[in-house]
């Protein structure tokens, strides 16, 4: 058995002793690093919290601003409705003046116009055999008054001039009933189913009440 033999291990190398100034520079550096840590965590948590109240107050403004938009959407159709009525409105009464116009250019100088009025309205009294009186204007009478006695000659009719009956209308009386032809009420008649309040206006050029 050979001799034994001794072998050399090298020792490991101890680190070299840090000295005070070096301790406080790494604890410094250590320090440094943990609050630069702690201040972007900081920020970062500063900066989600922000965004969730910016993203809370959007919200919030973007529910106002539609409830805002809202009420203007409605308040705009109210308006435009009401725009439209009134639109509508006009329309009727533009067509009632016209329509007021045709009728004074149609009765200025036509008596004959009235001549249906007259026939219609003792054609729904003489049935009852009672005398039957029909007022008209003086100028009316003047000029129907001889074809509508002519034509009624077998029916019980006094044919008065009435100066309180404007030219183009008449009443038409038997026994207590009184059939109003005067032109402003047969006007109402023509307007009443368009629901409108568009009461006859006298002409001032024309003597047609």
């Amino acid at each position: 058995m050979g001799a034994s033999q001794d072998v050399e291990v090298d020792a490991p190398e101890l680190p070299s002793p840090i000295d005070e100034e070096e301790q406080r520079a790494l604890l410094q550096e250590a320090r440094d690093e943990g609050f630069a840590q702690g201040q972007e965590q900081g920020r970062a948590d500063a900066a989600l919290e922000w965004q969730q109240k910016f993203d809370d107050y959007l919200a919030g403004q973007g529910a106002a601003a539609a409830q805002q938009l809202s009420a203007l959407a409605t308040a705009f159709e109210r308006g435009l409705t009401q725009s439209q009525q009134m639109l509508a409105q006009g329309v009727l009464d533009l067509a009632c003046d016209i329509a007021r116009q045709v009728v004074r250019q149609e009765l200025r100088g036509n008596n004959e116009a009235l001549r249906p009025v007259i026939q219609e309205a003792i054609a729904s009294l003489v049935a009852d055999g009672q005398p039957i009186f029909v007022r008209l204007h003086p100028e009316d009478e003047h000029a129907l008054g001889p074809a509508l006695r002519s034509e009624f000659a077998g029916t019980a009719i006094q044919w008065i001039a009435d100066a309180d009956v404007a030219p183009g209308g008449c009443l038409v009386e038997q026994a207590g009933t009184v059939i109003d032809g005067k032109l402003e009420k047969r006007w109402q008649r023509a307007v009443a189913p368009l629901g409108i309040d568009a009461p006859w206006q006298t002409g001032a050029d024309d003597g047609i009440d």
